[in-house]
């Protein structure tokens, strides 16, 4: 009896699912600042806290039809000069009121 695979033998196996999300936010928990911005590949602007628990600001400028100029902001907590979350705000849709 021949064992089922999935994939030939000695060929790479298959990334996650997850890895190949093209949405996906190059983040991490417990990231300095610095490596935060070179993540993203945008400086991050302060926009509030004490140091070392600061909310920072990453305009994220691609993607979009190619019209359209697409400015994403991502909001980024740090705590201790950590990340220690973030959320994206897109906004209201101008088009579709």
């Amino acid at each position: 009896m021949v064992p089922a695979h999935g994939q030939p033998i000695g060929t790479a196996p298959d990334l996650p699912f997850t890895a190949t999300l093209s949405n996906a936010t190059p983040l991490a928990f417990g990231m300095a600042t610095d490596d935060a911005a070179r993540a993203l590949g945008t400086p991050l602007a302060y926009i509030s806290g004490r140091p070392g628990h600061e909310i920072y600001l990453a305009i994220r400028s691609f993607g979009g039809s190619g019209f359209f100029d697409r400015g994403d902001r991502l909001y980024l907590q740090f705590r201790k000069g950590r990340l220690t979350g973030w959320k994206g705000d897109w906004g209201r849709n101008w088009m579709w009121r």
